[in-house]
């Protein structure tokens, strides 16, 4: 495990680490950082090294990212994958990679974690401290996985309290609310949600690709008819674990993995 932080600071709660796990055969020298769900009150085993070890069968290297969680709130996850991925950018020979093929994946919160990173890369998350925070913390593309979209009327109510308290100001809720802040400079992004998710409804994602239309960010929106919240890679789930596949074809066109 990689501390993203070095050990002087003295952060809140606990170290936030990256666990790599690094493909045998990289070809295209890609990247992808995955950041677990859980409501950002944990972050969930099965949406982080099944995941990681996915992509390392596609030729991708992959990083674990263990942001914190509550009592940790807004803006500590965000500093922590905006650390991330300049972390890994500046790192990037080390693991032979290629500084412009550096991904985010997110299920739910992290799924929000990442859209977050996705619109809000230059947002004074933290006082930057040394020559990693230089590198550009944009991912270059990112997989939503039945993310966590709005912090307004359509959230989930236990990701909207641990990241910003029982009372969140409005502005700050607006703020979070992704779906408003996609750009031109938004990165290509696959999604995938399930209709009758019960926990963060599909209009999330329908919300977020919408705005990635209006902007003309290239997208592809996968709606799966029937599916509970949180399934990660989805294996005891046939129709829902074919997003595997489909995110698989949409990276290699993206660049990503092998030819």
């Amino acid at each position: 495990m990689y501390p993203i932080w070095p050990d002087a600071i003295d952060l809140p709660g606990e170290m936030p680490m990256l666990v790599p796990f690094v493909a045998s055969k990289n070809p295209t020298r890609s990247a992808i950082i995955i950041c677990p769900g859980g409501g950002y009150r944990m972050r969930a085993w099965h949406e982080g090294e099944p995941v990681a070890r996915w992509l390392n069968t596609l030729g991708i290297t992959a990083f674990v990212l263990h942001y914190r969680v509550t009592p940790a709130k807004h803006p500590e996850p965000l500093a922590d994958a905006q650390r991330a991925i300049r972390y890994v950018r500046h790192h990037a020979d080390k693991w032979e990679l290629d500084r412009e093929k550096i991904g985010i994946l997110g299920f739910s919160a992290g799924g929000h974690l990442a859209a977050s990173l996705s619109n809000l890369p230059n947002y004074p998350a933290y006082q930057k401290i040394d020559a990693i925070d230089e590198m550009p913390s944009r991912p270059d593309i990112a997989i939503l996985c039945y993310p966590v979209i709005t912090m307004l009327e359509h959230t989930h109510a236990g990701s909207l309290a641990c990241l910003l308290g029982e009372q969140p100001d409005q502005k700050t809720r607006e703020l979070l609310s992704l779906d408003s802040h996609v750009s031109k400079h938004t990165p290509p992004t696959f999604l995938w949600h399930t209709a009758d998710d019960q926990s963060v409804p599909v209009i999330n994602s329908l919300m977020y690709a919408n705005g990635l239309s209006a902007a003309r960010v290239p997208y592809e929106l996968h709606v799966f008819q029937h599916g509970l919240h949180g399934l990660g890679l989805a294996e005891e789930e046939p129709d829902v674990a074919r997003w595997t596949s489909l995110c698989a074809n949409w990276l290699h066109r993206q660049g990503y993995g092998k030819r």
